[in-house]
C-alpha cells in the first residue's frame, strides 16, 4: 500500500463497528458496574464475612459454604429442584403463548394498535413498581374487604370449569400427565399472561420482517395456510423461538418472587450471611448456565438461519 492513502474499510468490518457501538454503553456499564461485585462476590463466597466496627473481615472458609447448601441446609436442594420444575413448566406454555398471540397481533384488523398496547400491559404490570404495590398489605387488605365474596364465587366457579375441561380431556384419552399439565397452566393463566410481554414484541417484530412474496409464491403453487405456516412462517421465526426461550429461562429463573431468589436474599439481607449467600447465588447461577449450554444446544439443530 503507497504511503499516503487511505486504507478503506470492508463491508464486514464497517458493519462489525457499528455493531460494536451499539453494545458499547451495556459493555461499558458491564466493566463499571458489574465486574467488580461479581469478582467481590467470588471472594465472599469462599469466606465468612463477620461485620467489625471499622467495615468488615473475611474469614478463609474454603468450600464450607458450598458444603453447607447442599449438605447442610435442608431446603436449598428442594428449593433448586422446585425452581426448575417451574421452569420447563411455564416456559413452553409462555413460549407458546405468546407466538400464537403474536401471530393474531400480526393480522390486519381494526384497532390492532389498541390490541397491541393492551398485550405489552404486562411488561408495564410487572415493573418493580407495580410488584411492590402488589405485595403491600394496604392494597392486599383493601382487596380482601372489597372482593371477597367475588373471589370465593369467582375461585368456584374455576374449579369447576377446570374440573369440567378435565373430564372432558380423559374422554379424549390423553396422557393423565398431558393433561394436568394444561389444566395447571389455565390455573395460572395470569402468570403466563404477565410473563409474555417480551416475547410477544420479538415474535411480532420477526413476523413482520417476512417477506410477503413468500406467501404469495406459496399461494402460487397452492399451499394451504397450515403448509404457509409450518413451511415458511414457522422456520423463519425459529431463531426468536431460540431467543424467547432463553430470554424466559432466564426470567423465570431471576423473578423477584423466584423462591431460589428470596431465600438468597433473606440469607443475605435478614441473617447477614453475605458468604453464603454468595455462594448459593453462584450455585445457582452455574445452574441456570449449564440449563441453558442444553437448551441451547437442543434447540439449535432444529433452528433455520437464513443466509
Amino acid at each position: 500500500m503507497r504511503t499516503g492513502e487511505k486504507r478503506h474499510l470492508s463491508l464486514e468490518q464497517e458493519k462489525s463497528l457499528i455493531g460494536y457501538a451499539f453494545i458499547s454503553p451495556f459493555l461499558i456499564g458491564l466493566i463499571v458496574f458489574f465486574i467488580f461485585p461479581i469478582v467481590r462476590s467470588i471472594v465472599f463466597s469462599f469466606n465468612e464475612l463477620e461485620v467489625t466496627s471499622t467495615g468488615y473481615k473475611l474469614n478463609y472458609v474454603r468450600f464450607e459454604n458450598f458444603k453447607k447448601a447442599f449438605l447442610v441446609d435442608p431446603d436449598f436442594r428442594r428449593i433448586l429442584l422446585e425452581s426448575i420444575q417451574q421452569m420447563l413448566g411455564d416456559v413452553p406454555l409462555i413460549v407458546i403463548f405468546s407466538f400464537f398471540a403474536a401471530t393474531l397481533l400480526d393480522k390486519e384488523f381494526k384497532g390492532r394498535s389498541l390490541a397491541r398496547a393492551i398485550f405489552f400491559l404486562p411488561v408495564i404490570l410487572t415493573s418493580g413498581v407495580i410488584i411492590a404495590m402488589e405485595n403491600s398489605d394496604m392494597l392486599i387488605n383493601m382487596a380482601k374487604e372489597s372482593f371477597a365474596e367475588e373471589t370465593i364465587s369467582g375461585s368456584t366457579g374455576s374449579g369447576m370449569q377446570a374440573l369440567e375441561l378435565r373430564q372432558l380431556l380423559l374422554q379424549t384419552r390423553m396422557d393423565p400427565r398431558f393433561i394436568g399439565y394444561i389444566t395447571r397452566g389455565i390455573d395460572n393463566i395470569y402468570q403466563v399472561i404477565t410473563s409474555s410481554g417480551v416475547q410477544i414484541l420479538v415474535f411480532l417484530a420477526g413476523l413482520q420482517t417476512i417477506s410477503p412474496s413468500l406467501y404469495e409464491a406459496a399461494v402460487v403453487e397452492g399451499a394451504t395456510g397450515w403448509e404457509k405456516f409450518w413451511k415458511i412462517t414457522f422456520p423463519m421465526i425459529s431463531p426468536l423461538i431460540l431467543v424467547n426461550v432463553v430470554y424466559s429461562i432466564v426470567d423465570s429463573f431471576t423473578n423477584p418472587t423466584n423462591e431460589m431468589m428470596e431465600a438468597i436474599m433473606h440469607s443475605a439481607f435478614k441473617e447477614s450471611a453475605y458468604g453464603y449467600s454468595s455462594a448459593m447465588a453462584w450455585i445457582y447461577f452455574i445452574t441456570i448456565m449449564l440449563i441453558l449450554v442444553v437448551i441451547i444446544k437442543l434447540i439449535s439443530k432444529w433452528v433455520f438461519y437464513q443466509e
